[in-house]
């Protein structure tokens, strides 16, 4: 599990170790561990130290200090080093000292035979986009196609966010200290390589899941398991206009190792003459037993559509609610909001919007299609108002929308952000995609199923939907690598022929 931390947590765990080394150690022990990354880095790139040549572009305070030092002592082995300083007077007096004494050289731009260079000009308490003389620097570099190792954090991206408001570094490889911060799943870091300086941090509530992770917890039948202990899960989606989400979504629940599933919806036939092993009804009241219902994809938004979701909604089961059923939840935000049972909600920004706007707004008479009209959002959670917009912080919206509706949120994006309640735990995870791959027409649906079956098997929501959405990922990736009978794009139905592949090699 990766943890993520705040720069507040970061200088907070900072402070007593600070107290106890001598002035200047835990700079040096950061300095070490990352002139160590940039000779690997050298090595890996040109096969060897010697001869080559490092530019350190230096701001002021702690983190142009930590490149000056780990320059030094690159240059003590023997790499040529040079330092581009953007506020001489504020560079790091030591650091630079040092520096200068082992030989190094400042200068005013790369040298045209810079290997790499070591972005230092600000660290995690730096806002805002490259100011021009920074930018000036690495638009050269960047039109020299020098590569770049960032010091704890790209310049110009915001560290909490991943934002990027203005020019900004791209880092090759970016070298951080003491812990991970959500900027390094947020944003395009390059490789980012963690440096233990001796921190004592706490529990974090902002957690990547690993491979690891995901393998110990996805569901694996046992001597004793039938199927219906390994998880009956139900998917009510499709409809005679979109036949094939239903497919999609109960294939993938079939993959995901699901015990049985249960499909409901109009296009029943189509779904059996795909996937045989499904146990197909026209109607969810027709299901029978099951653990857990996806309902949403391709379903519509009609009166029939109205009816089954709001069936869904009214059992005491896990339910994972997406697509055309989150477009009909935004209007009626209470019938989510008063459930116990576990809910996910899997919001692209436009179904984001819609909920966020619905969820704020009072309630009328005119609920349509026999629902009741409610002043509040149930559970003693009053309608608050939410911004429709997802803005630049992603994680932040997910928390506020997850807390006022009191549901697990997935939000879709090259990073999903999946949000806890605050009133089931707050958990939050970040799971980078590593590519656009599953951004294609059918793929959420895909992930539905994997996600209705792993709360089905007993999963809690806000670990089901982390899992799942490493599974999908990982998924599109291969299906992407692997060309099949004839080379093709990507397509949900090689992502969900790609499932099977992405668990077998956690």
């Amino acid at each position: 599990m990766r943890p993520y931390y705040t720069a507040g947590q970061i200088r907070a765990a900072e402070a007593p170790v600070l107290d106890r080394l001598p002035d200047g150690a835990l700079m040096r022990r950061a300095a070490t561990g990352l002139a160590g990354a940039i000779a690997a880095e050298l090595r890996r790139r040109t096969g060897g130290l010697a001869g080559r040549s490092v530019c350190a572009v230096i701001g002021s305070g702690d983190n142009g200090g930590d490149a000056l030092w780990a320059a030094t002592f690159l240059r003590r082995r023997g790499v040529a080093a040079s330092a581009i300083l953007l506020n001489p007077d504020h560079t790091h007096a030591g650091a630079l000292a040092a520096f200068r004494a082992a030989g190094g050289r400042v200068v005013q731009t790369p040298g045209p035979a810079t290997d790499l260079v070591i972005d230092g000009v600000v660290g995690i308490s730096g806002t805002g986009p490259l100011r021009p003389a920074a930018a000036e620097v690495f638009a050269t570099v960047a039109a020299a196609g020098i590569p770049v190792v960032a010091v704890d954090i790209p310049s110009g991206i915001d560290v909490h966010t991943g934002a990027i408001a203005g020019p900004a570094v791209r880092a090759a490889l970016t070298v951080t200290f003491g812990g991970l911060k959500p900027v390094h799943a947020l944003a395009d870091c390059g490789r980012v390589e963690l440096i233990d300086i001796g921190l004592d941090l706490p529990g974090s509530d902002l957690l990547g899941l690993e491979a690891p992770d995901v393998r110990a917890c996805w569901p694996v039948p046992g001597p004793h398991d039938d199927k219906y202990t390994q998880g009956v899960v139900g998917i009510a989606a499709g409809s005679a206009a979109y036949p094939g989400a239903a497919i999609l979504c109960s294939g993938a629940a079939v993959a995901a190792t699901s015990g049985m599933v249960r499909y409901a919806g109009a296009p029943a036939a189509e779904v059996l003459a795909q996937w045989p092993e499904v146990v197909a009804v026209p109607e969810v009241a027709a299901a029978g037993r099951v653990q857990a219902w996806v309902v949403g994809p391709g379903l519509g938004t009609d009166e029939a559509a109205v009816t089954a979701l709001m069936w869904v909604l009214n059992t005491d089961l896990p339910v994972i609610v997406d697509a055309d059923a989150l477009t009909i939840l935004s209007a009626h935000p209470h019938l989510v909001g008063k459930r116990e049972a576990p809910t996910v909600l899997t919001p692209h920004a436009g179904e984001y919007a819609r909920l966020a706007t619905g969820a704020g707004r009072p309630a009328t008479s005119d609920t349509g299609a026999g629902l009741p009209a409610t002043s509040d959002t149930g559970a003693g959670r009053p309608a608050t108002s939410v911004p429709s917009e997802i803005g630049a912080d992603r994680v932040a919206a997910a928390r506020r929308l997850a807390d006022t509706l009191g549901a697990t949120v997935l939000l879709k994006g090259n990073v999903t952000v999946i949000a806890e309640p605050r009133s089931a735990g707050g958990l939050t995870y970040l799971n980078p995609a590593g590519g656009s791959w599953a951004a294609t027409a059918g793929s959420g649906d895909v992930l539905s199923g994997i996600i209705g079956a792993l709360l089905a098997a007993g999963l809690p929501p806000g670990r089901a939907a982390a899992a799942a959405a490493f599974v999908h990922a990982r998924a599109a990736n291969a299906s992407a690598a692997d060309p099949g009978p004839a080379p093709a794009p990507t397509s949900a139905s090689r992502i969900l022929s790609h499932i099977r592949y992405a668990l077998a090699t956690l």
